[in-house]
């Protein structure tokens, strides 16, 4: 098991390969997630990352065999934590899921700026089963998504979610036609890499490092990339190609 990247029209996919334990997160599939990632964040060439997996079900979670590894460390930087690999990409990231979403691979689900579910996708968070807890951001980025009452509801119980409570809780973004969550993944990184990519990468920071503080601390870091956008050369192409009515060409400068 691991990931494999493909890069092509400034989209990347990461696919997180299945092995014979089942589609769960071990050491390969982590370290090799921290690499794709790194390589994401590196080339200028890519502005849009896709998320997916080549299995029936998405991800099931953390493999037995680094779970003691994982809280044994304790830290925040272990590589392990792949969730908050994913959340350092400054770039837009899509997740395309399917199958179940559980424990970690939903915490990696959550990591992503936008998912995209097949219509028999569930979604769970079961470790409070098993006498343990989340420990790759669920318990933070879940309130975060779909509100403290909702997230205690799925925390405390471990109680499998589907699409359509998923989507209605905003858990999910949108419910794919079956067997088509991938291919609508990837339409909308399509429509999303033609935009300008600094703009992406501005407004990805705006909205997530926003929400962290106040309003006031939120509209002042909104202004200031504002300003910083001006003096691009992408945003002069953008005001160029609207006033050509053309499509604009950007450069990432």
């Amino acid at each position: 098991m691991g990931i494999q990247l493909k890069i092509s029209q400034h989209v990347a996919t990461m696919t997180i390969e299945s092995s014979e334990q089942g589609n769960t997160i071990d050491f390969e599939t982590a370290y090799s997630l921290n690499d794709a990632a790194s390589e994401i964040r590196q080339r200028d060439d890519v502005w849009v990352a896709v998320l997916e997996a080549d299995c029936d079900d998405f991800c099931l979670g953390t493999s037995p065999e680094i779970a003691d590894a994982v809280l044994g460390a304790g830290s925040t930087q272990t590589p392990l934590r792949v969730g908050q690999t994913l959340a350092d990409i400054e770039k837009p990231v899509l997740c395309a899921v399917q199958g179940r979403v559980q424990d970690q691979g939903l915490e990696i689900a959550l990591a992503c700026d936008v998912r995209i579910a097949d219509g028999d996708a569930t979604f769970a968070m079961t470790q409070v089963m098993n006498g343990a807890m989340p420990w790759d951001g669920g318990t933070q980025r879940l309130p975060r998504l779909i509100g403290r009452s909702r997230a205690m509801d799925m925390l405390l119980t471990g109680r499998h979610v589907g699409t359509e409570e998923a989507f209605e809780i905003g858990l999910i973004n949108e419910i794919a036609e079956p067997g088509k969550a991938t291919e609508r993944a990837m339409e909308l990184a399509s429509v999303i890499s033609g935009h300008g990519p600094i703009a992406l990468r501005f407004l990805k920071e705006a909205v997530l490092n926003g929400m962290d503080g106040t309003l006031e601390h939120g509209l002042r870091l909104e202004a200031d990339l504002s300003f910083l956008l001006q003096s691009t050369k992408d945003r002069s192409e953008g005001i160029s190609s609207f006033l050509e009515r053309r499509r604009p060409t950007y450069q990432g400068q």
